[in-house]
């Protein structure tokens, strides 16, 4: 029988040997991705149960989110390593050898801009707009919103474009020093001149954190593929043609992009201003501009903005709002349009937020209704709609794989003529990808994205009083009589009240505009804070700025990519430049920056003020050091942006932003970006000062081989 199998070139092996063989690979694989997650996420938990003293809200499925993210990694590395990562290395060889520069280029183009679209972090970007008020930032408001798509293209085509001038560097060998000198400085001149717009200001942090969104796993194996088999037929690297640059390029085209972008869509949008003005008859074309239509505006109104802002709306007509709603209750159509469509939602948001006319014409003039509808959706927690989660998710997963793939398959096939190597191997590494897209972006929107948000949302308890919102109560059947007074030791007098709950009893402050005696209802929001010294106390603030501190460092130092890199340059600097000093500038660096990140949105410092000077200080220090150092230490930057990092970092962001109530959390990425190429560059100058020392020192070689 074993003659036979040899004969036919098959080995017979039964399911649980298949697995014995399996397992080791797969729990290898599994773990790297654990390695890389593991240490940031156990931070974060911790900091947020042990020194901010709260819980995880929704601990459950954000630990189901997170074993997604594992999974989905692991499934979605795999299968760019057997499928999208050979079909780049024979493009990059076959490519230069069959087409002319202009076809290079073009598919540089294109490649650039389907590497995009399928990098895990991308989708971020599209969920990032929630927290954004139209009032206070609308062009950013519109990008991030009804223009999201665009958004995402912009970035793509700043890639692309990157990608094209990296491969002319690798065919020609130029030094990446003059694109920094002429992108740098053209970069720090637009973020000049859109600080003295207050839109183009609110979207500087969003265009600089987009050139870190790019540099993930995708984009760079894939356009190292095609830029190292370029340099293999154009004779080689050399010194301004090695693997790196090109990550600098993917990072600094898309801010250009972005900018462009914004710059476009200036003069369509308003000013900010506040709240009740934007909503008025005065502003509503420009408003509605900033929507998919105008009833999505009314329905954002309507869920998220103040009373007074709903009335402007109708030109400040109480009876013509209410006339809209009767109609919205009876044009099924029409109310879709404004609420969406769940079914409960015009009644939910009466019930719960709406004014008591709002209430009235909803529910028919029926107190008893409006109390029950109150009652219910006050306990009501809406379940998570699997199917919604896997259809939206697994169609951008398609969108994102599938498109990059047939480009790559057709240049191979029909331009280049060249058979598909190991088919069964690529198709199954694609199905792989997509499987793994699918996983992790639905792990992104249940785990990362909810922790990142809520240890955001919590960082400012430290040192402010801050509302615990997911907390909110509200008592039904609520009697004033239970209420007691105390005093204070300054004399004042304070109302509360105790709830039982289990077998425990709270105490609880009563405020009289939080009880709604019509209905017998009482509102309650939580308060927590300051948990370290005073309101805005100094300590506080240290802690927050510490804790942002250590998720840098800790975050860069799990990157697998890091450690990559550090052992490519200790091999290129003949171990002159050793990987743990690499690595810890790298970390330091991030982690610096992280905090700068943090301190922005802590005081509102416009991002201009952060970014410039450093940028600068970066050319003087370029022109100083050498191309091999240039090369590292600009390419540092992309290694501290991977795709778990991102969405954190971000989702981190946008959650303090919105409780310290600043218009808009962007920028930590962008200070986790440049700091790092600070610290390599700087640390490159002090090696490259010791080995002259070194080589100053040793004795000189004579002509013939000895010393003298």
């Amino acid at each position: 029988m074993a003659t036979n199998q040899q004969t036919a070139g098959k080995i017979k092996v039964t399911f649980k040997q298949a697995v014995g063989m399996l397992f080791p690979y797969v729990k290898n694989r599994v773990m790297e991705q654990v390695k890389a997650v593991a240490l940031i996420i156990i931070y974060l938990v911790l900091f947020q149960t042990i020194v901010l003293q709260m819980g995880i809200v929704d601990a459950s499925i954000i630990g189901i989110g997170l074993s997604l993210v594992v999974v989905g990694l692991t499934f979605f590395m795999e299968g760019l390593m057997l499928g999208l990562m050979p079909l780049g290395n024979v493009i990059g060889t076959k490519l230069p050898q069959k087409s002319k520069l202009p076809v290079i280029l073009i598919f540089a183009f294109v490649l650039g801009i389907g590497a995009t679209f399928a990098e895990p972090a991308i989708g971020i970007l599209k969920t990032a707009g929630s927290s954004v008020k139209p009032w206070e930032a609308p062009l950013l408001f519109l990008l991030l919103n009804k223009f999201s798509n665009y958004l995402v293209y912009s970035v793509g085509a700043g890639v692309g474009i990157a990608v094209g001038f990296g491969m002319l560097r690798f065919l020609y060998k130029w030094s990446l020093k003059p694109f920094i000198y002429i992108l740098i400085g053209g970069l720090i001149a637009y973020t000049i001149w859109a600080y003295l717009d207050p839109n183009m200001r609110a979207l500087t942090g969003l265009a600089w954190d987009c050139g870190a969104v790019t540099t993930g796993p995708v984009t760079v194996p894939l356009v190292l593929a095609l830029g190292i088999g370029i340099c293999r037929i154009a004779g080689g690297a050399g010194e301004g043609a090695s693997g790196f640059g090109v990550v600098t390029l993917a990072s600094l085209f898309p801010i250009i992009a972005v900018l462009t972008l914004g710059t476009v869509f200036l003069g369509s949008v308003s000013k900010p201003m506040n709240e009740i003005a934007f909503f008025s008859k005065k502003n509503q074309t420009k408003a509605s501009s900033l929507f998919l239509s105008k009833e999505d505006m009314i329905g954002y109104a309507f869920k998220n903005a103040s009373a007074e802002s709903q009335l402007a709306l109708f030109g400040g007509d109480n009876a013509e709002m209410l006339t809209y709603i009767e109609k919205l209750k009876k044009n099924e159509a029409k109310r879709t349009a404004v609420f969406g469509l769940d079914s409960d939602a015009l009644e939910r948001w009466a019930a719960l937020t709406g004014s008591k006319d709002q209430q009235m014409i909803v529910f028919n003039h029926d107190k008893d209704a409006i109390k029950e509808a109150a009652t219910y959706y006050a306990r009501y927690i809406p379940p998570l709609n699997i199917s919604d989660i896997l259809k939206r998710n697994g169609l951008a997963a398609v969108q994102a794989i599938v498109p990059l793939t047939l480009l790559m398959m057709l240049m191979l096939v029909v331009i280049l003529r060249e058979k598909l190597p190991h088919a069964d191997e690529i198709m199954l590494g694609i199905v792989f990808a997509v499987f793994g897209m699918l996983l992790f972006s639905i792990g992104i929107e249940l785990g990362l994205a909810k922790l990142g948000g809520q240890v955001g949302g919590k960082l400012p308890s430290s040192f402010m009083t801050i509302e615990m919102k997911e907390q909110i109560r509200n008592i039904t059947n609520f009697d004033k009589e239970v209420v007691q007074t105390a005093t204070t030791s300054e004399g004042e007098l304070k109302e509360f009240f105790y709830l039982k709950t289990g077998s425990d009893y709270e105490e609880v402050p009563y405020y009289q505009q939080g009880h709604d005696k019509e209905k017998s209802i009482y509102h309650y929001t939580p308060t927590k804070g300051p948990l370290y010294g005073s309101e805005r106390g100094v300590m506080g603030i240290i802690v927050v700025l510490l804790f942002a501190f250590i998720v840098g460092y800790s975050a860069t130092m799990a990157e697998p990519a890091l450690n990559a890199l550090g052992l490519t340059v200790e091999e290129l600097t003949v171990g002159t430049f050793k990987k743990a000093v690499l690595m810890q500038s790298v970390g330091l660096g991030v982690g610096a920056g992280i905090a700068l990140g943090v301190a922005k949105i802590l005081w509102g410092i416009p991002l201009v003020f952060l970014l410039v000077p450093p940028y600068v200080f970066l050319l003087i220090i370029t022109w100083l050091s050498t191309e091999e150092y240039v090369n590292i230490g600009w390419d540092s930057a992309g290694v501290t942006t991977g795709p778990v990092t991102v969405p954190l970092v971000l989702a981190m962001g946008l959650g303090l932003g919105s409780q310290v109530g600043v218009t808009e959390g962007f920028g930590i990425l962008a200070m986790a970006s440049v700091c790092p190429i600070l610290s390599v560059l700087a640390v490159g100058l002090i090696v490259t000062k010791n080995r002259k020392r070194v080589v100053r020192k040793s004795p000189k070689s004579s002509p013939e081989g000895g010393t003298t």
